[in-house]
This record gives structure tokens, sequence and C-alpha cells, in this order.
């Protein structure tokens, strides 16, 4: 039996359900705001011109994760599983965006946690490759107990870019 890339994960105040070709407004209302790219490499993702391509790319990876939370039923952004190419047989989480306004509390950390716990029911180690100009991703992966273990340039999306690849061992995580 293979890795479920796109399982329903519950918890006390997020759910995660497999993204949909119908979760596109609610996505992209997310995803919307300027504030939301804010040190992302790709700062103009706010836009419908922009994101319309990115979400046919998460949703083509059938393996994307769509964020909701519980208390209003809204989504709020979305994570989702793949494999580096450097690493074949291994599972990495990334793609991970969350509305600007979810920012600061407990959000990614509820995220994760889930993502996490699915991840390690298979692997031992779960790798994250953060954008080296991303230092609030970078502060959240070491947050969770990852370390840095080596930079390289990948093709994660459509051209080779250079990565700070973390990762995080299941016998040190503490949900």
């Amino acid at each position: 039996m293979g890795f479920d890339a796109q399982p329903t994960l519950n918890g006390d105040s997020l759910t995660l359900r497999p993204l949909a070709a119908g979760d596109y407004d609610g996505l992209f209302n997310a995803a919307s705001a300027p504030e939301t790219w804010a040190g992302h490499p790709a700062r103009d993702r706010y836009k419908p011109e922009v994101f319309s391509p990115y979400f046919d790319m998460l949703l083509a990876s059938r393996a994307t994760l769509v964020v909701i939370d519980t208390a209003n039923g809204e989504i709020i952004g979305c994570s989702r599983y793949y494999t580096a190419p450097d690493m074949p047989g291994t599972i990495s989480i990334g793609f991970t965006f969350l509305d600007y306004r979810c920012w600061g509390g407990t959000v990614n950390g509820a995220l994760k946690a889930l993502m996490l716990a699915h991840a390690f029911a298979d692997f031992d180690a779960v790798w994250f490759h953060i954008d080296p100009t991303n230092i609030r991703s970078q502060k959240a992966t070491m947050k969770l107990g990852a370390v840095h273990a080596y930079d390289a340039a990948l093709t994660l999306g459509s051209t080779p870019a250079p990565w700070q690849i973390y990762r995080l061992d299941r016998a040190v995580w503490r949900p």
C-alpha cells in the first residue's frame, strides 16, 4: 500500500482535505491580499493572472490539501506533499501558504502537526525546501524541530531554483 498524499485530516481547529477544482474561489480569497505573499519569492501571486496557473499546478499535483478553519468553514490556505527530485523514496511538505491574517498564531503549527503525523506513519523523516529569501518559512520550519541539512538547486516548479533543505526526523518531532 502506498502513501496517501491526499488524505482528509481533522484537528481541533483545522480540517485538511484534498484540493478540488471547485476550491478556486475560496483559495484565491485566501491568497488575494498582497500581505499574504510578503517575504515570499512569488510576491505577485495575489494577482488572478499569477495565481490561476499556480492553482492549476496544485490541482494537477493530486497531492495538495486545502486548509479549512473549522470555526467558520473558510479555506485559509493550502499545503502539499511531494517527493523532491534529488530524494526519491522520501516525502516532503511544502507549497504552503496561509492567509496573512492567520500568521503569528497556532495555525501553521496545527497544519504541520496534522501533515507530519500522517507522513510519519510511513516515513522516518520529512523534508522541507525553502527559498533562501523566505525567512518566515525558515523560522517556522525550525520551530517544528527541523534542521538545515543542505542547499541545492532543484526544479520543484517550472524552473531550477536555489533551495535550503531542512529535515525533520520522526524521533525528534514533538507534536
